[in-house]
């Protein structure tokens, strides 16, 4: 099979995405850098290090959100609930909102994505034991 085939078949348009979190991991770190150089406008080897190790840790961090993300809608799906239902839209809702409400007070999107995680992760421990409650604990087999 040649190569060209060989890629397409296996190319996802979901690669993109990371792509695009390289790109703003690596640009953002080159830009701060760059602030802090008045005097010197070149790139040095370990600014382009940084760089590199940034945007690589951008797709890391959108990998493990977005993964995290997925694996709840699909979970929750599959314990027969709909994307619908108000237990799940609620922790995405809060985290959302805490997503919003971060970057409107610090206009910094790393901590706005942070923010939102977290909002996420404690909105949804709270609603999973409060369905818990709601629906009663019984014994496996009982």
């Amino acid at each position: 099979m040649p190569l060209h085939q060989r890629v397409r078949d296996r190319f996802r348009p979901w690669y993109l995405l990371d792509v695009a979190a390289f790109l703003v991991g690596a640009v953002g770190s080159l830009r701060r850098a760059a602030s802090g150089l008045e005097e010197q406008a070149a790139t040095t080897t370990h600014t382009s290090v940084v760089a590199v190790a940034a945007g690589l840790l951008a797709v890391v961090v959108l990998r493990f959100t977005v993964g995290n993300l997925w694996g709840y809608a699909v979970e929750y799906v599959n314990a027969g609930g709909q994307w619908s239902d108000l237990p799940f839209l609620l922790p995405v809702g809060s985290g959302l909102a805490a997503a919003a409400l971060a970057y409107a007070v610090t206009s910094n999107f790393g901590a706005a994505a942070w923010g939102g995680f977290w909002a996420f992760v404690v909105a949804a421990g709270v609603v999973a034991i409060a369905v818990s409650f709601a629906a009663g604990y019984r014994e496996p087999g009982a």
